[in-house]
């Protein structure tokens, strides 16, 4: 039984990473500038007629939901362009008959994408430090719905890597499903502010457990319950992981 290629996966995380720095205002500055804009918009303008939210500040409040935006998006969009881009360049070939297993370079570029997706999330939770007092009740939750988070939606982008025949289909999920589910998820303010049947046609929107498990990691408050939000990340990273073991071992759009 062979071990594991620990110089193969290092390889490629190093040449992900460096990626990102090399596009260093596109990965760090903009999600700066971001935030600072929705804070401007949706701190001031909106959160001057709408005090508090579950006895939250609204400045506070939208923090968990802005972090989750940027999260879920970027680490899709890490994840597929760092597999979709050698299928572009015909230079897939060369990742297929290297000596690594399926997990082992899944690892190396899931791996580099949540850490990308992860220190961004940081970054914008730092940034939101200059516009409103942040407050974490269960830091440990909050890092680990971070990094599950993180980890579960670059496996989604890796799926979607894999599937995407051209640069409109790697980014029609991402800007036509996921950030309106988003938006629509209670990133920006509660579930329980919408009249029925709107609030239960909402708990089936999946972000909502997300946003929720996330936002109650910060102020103890949620739309949904803990351990729903934790089932729903929890089934969704085993899909997904389900979903790459049958692409690798079927060769789907991996292989001619």
């Amino acid at each position: 039984m062979t071990g594991i290629n620990y110089h193969g996966i290092w390889a490629i995380y190093r040449t992900e990473m460096q990626r990102a720095f090399r596009t260093i205002w596109q990965s760090i500055i903009t999600p700066v500038i971001t935030t600072a804009l929705y804070f401007i918009v949706f701190g001031a303008a909106i959160g001057s007629h709408m005090q508090q939210l579950g006895g939250v500040d609204y400045g506070a409040f939208i923090v968990p939901g802005l972090m989750m935006l940027t999260i879920l998006t970027q680490s899709i969009s890490n994840a597929s362009i760092a597999i979709y881009f050698p299928k572009f360049t015909g230079t897939l070939f060369e990742l297929l008959s290297a000596p690594l297993s399926a997990f082992e370079a899944v690892l190396a570029y899931v791996g580099a994408a949540a850490t990308k997706s992860i220190g961004i999330g940081l970054i914008i939770l730092l940034t939101a430090t200059f516009f409103v007092r942040v407050e974490i009740l269960h830091p440990v939750w909050m890092v680990a719905f971070l990094v599950i988070t993180s980890v579960a939606f670059s496996l989604f982008g890796f799926i979607i890597g894999i599937w995407a025949r051209s640069f409109e289909q790697l980014a029609i999920v991402p800007s036509l499903v996921v950030t309106p589910l988003t938006f629509l998820g209670g990133a920006f303010y509660s579930i329980d502010m919408l009249s029925e049947p709107w609030r239960t046609i909402s708990l089936f929107n999946p972000v909502v457990y997300l946003v929720s498990g996330f936002r109650w990691s910060f102020h103890g408050v949620g739309d949904v319950s803990l351990v729903a939000s934790l089932a729903f990340m929890t089934g969704f990273m085993a899909l997904c992981l389900g979903v790459l073991w049958w692409m690798f071992r079927t060769g789907y759009r991996l292989k001619p």
